[in-house]
């Protein structure tokens, strides 16, 4: 019996990768028949399109093509890695090579020559009812005509849609609709952002867990980081109120516990909300974020993934904080705070240290459900309007507040 043995090949790039191809409406009994051709993307810099493969095979009768992108490549290529063996049969040596597979479907020949710009593309469903309709069997025509049978027209269902629109536009009015649909989207915006919340708890610190802020594998990542929070001198601590920008942490470094979990706590608390207030004074975030403050790597991934967004600029992927996500930032502080605070959070100090305006501050702790109130900074008699900061507190039940919308002035005829 021969025997052979295997060879690794070198590391390859895309473009040499093996190919599998697979053919959708059945098995091509000449394969030698068929020409292969392989397109690959012009754009090189995109990272996401410069691995795009277009694979087209051609025969006398039929052209097949495939593709390793859009919705209808194969999800395999990218759960699993294919190799191929390659057996010289000189050397007996096996060589093996890396593969992606792509999935043939046919095309018709003038297919999208013949169409005209005003024609509506049909789906691969309803190709494939046009071709039980013209070449089905009996059974399948049958089918076919049932499921039409059971169908709205696109058509009739458009006219009462349009109907019944019309109808509670001449009941309602059109600006009272409008006024509904903005309170709506606001909501619903302020929503996507918000903590996760569990509105049915019995005690206040279970609405907006802190676990689900801060999970006990973050707490045992930030022990050394908050530790160093601790040990900073009172002079440290005023530094860092005169620079600005970490008010609310000040705040609470200065009246931390005198020991025990309780202290830990805070200090993990503390720097995690340092974290989340340096990285709302910023727009574009780079990988470093968080590293010479001492940031975990665990945590300072957490708060990459949760409050950037991805965006394409110069040929590379970055990572910046969007208006969206800074309204984000500004919930999920205001939800620490509130477990620092004992369910109290000072919305004026959290506006100093955001670069929001004190009106979102307040629009945030309002979809939050919050109890909004007026204290004196000091306790002095005499304290200004100015001294004044707004507090939020977390009492239930929770608050409903009515969503302000802008007023609009009606032009009076003369």
């Amino acid at each position: 019996m021969a025997t052979c043995s295997l060879v690794c090949c070198e590391q390859q790039s895309d473009s040499d990768k093996a190919v599998i191809v697979r053919f959708s409406n059945g098995i091509v009994q000449k394969a030698d028949k068929l020409d292969f051709f392989m397109y690959r993307s012009v754009d090189e810099v995109n990272p996401r399109k410069k691995p795009r493969r277009i694979m087209v095979a051609e025969s006398a009768r039929m052209s097949y093509v495939g593709q390793n992108f859009g919705l209808s490549s194969l999800k395999c290529n990218h759960l699993c890695k294919y190799y191929v063996g390659v057996l010289n049969k000189q050397t007996m040596q096996m060589e093996v090579h890396s593969a992606q597979m792509f999935n043939m479907q046919p095309v018709v020949p003038g297919e999208t020559a013949t169409a005209k710009p005003n024609d509506t593309v049909l789906t691969h469903k309803e190709k494939v009812d046009s071709l039980i309709e013209a070449f089905g069997t009996n059974k399948q025509k049958r089918a076919l005509s049932s499921r039409r049978l059971n169908q709205v027209g696109n058509e009739t269902l458009n006219q009462a849609v349009a109907k019944a629109a019309n109808s509670v536009i001449d009941e309602k009015g059109l600006e009272a609709l409008q006024q509904e649909v903005a309170q709506t989207e606001s909501l619903a915006d302020f929503a996507l952002h918000l903590p996760p919340c569990n509105a049915d708890a019995d005690t206040p610190e279970n609405v907006y867990p802190l676990d689900e802020l801060l999970s006990p594998v973050d707490f045992k990542a930030l022990e050394q980081a908050g530790s160093k929070m601790t040990e900073l001198s009172p002079e440290e601590l005023q530094t860092m109120k005169d620079s600005g920008g970490l008010g609310s942490v000040v705040k609470h470094l200065e009246t931390m516990p005198s020991g025990g979990e309780a202290r830990d706590k805070m200090a993990g608390c503390a720097f995690y909300l340092s974290m989340l207030i340096k990285l709302s004074q910023q727009k574009n975030i780079t990988r470093k974020f968080g590293l010479e403050e001492g940031c975990p790597r665990i945590v300072q991934t957490k708060i990459i993934r949760t409050f950037t967004v991805e965006t394409f600029n110069n040929g590379r992927v970055q990572n910046m904080v969007s208006t969206s996500m800074r309204t984000k930032l500004t919930a999920y502080c205001l939800a620490l705070l509130l477990h620092m605070g004992h369910m109290t959070a000072d919305l004026t100090l959290l506006h100093r240290d955001l670069p929001i305006s004190e009106a979102s501050v307040v629009e945030v702790a309002r979809s939050m459900g919050l109890t909004l109130e007026k204290k004196p900074r000091g306790r002095k008699s005499g304290a200004s309007l100015q001294d004044e900061h707004k507090h939020a507190s977390l009492v239930l039940p929770l608050v409903r507040h009515k969503q302000l919308l802008p007023n609009r002035k009606r032009k009076k005829m003369s």
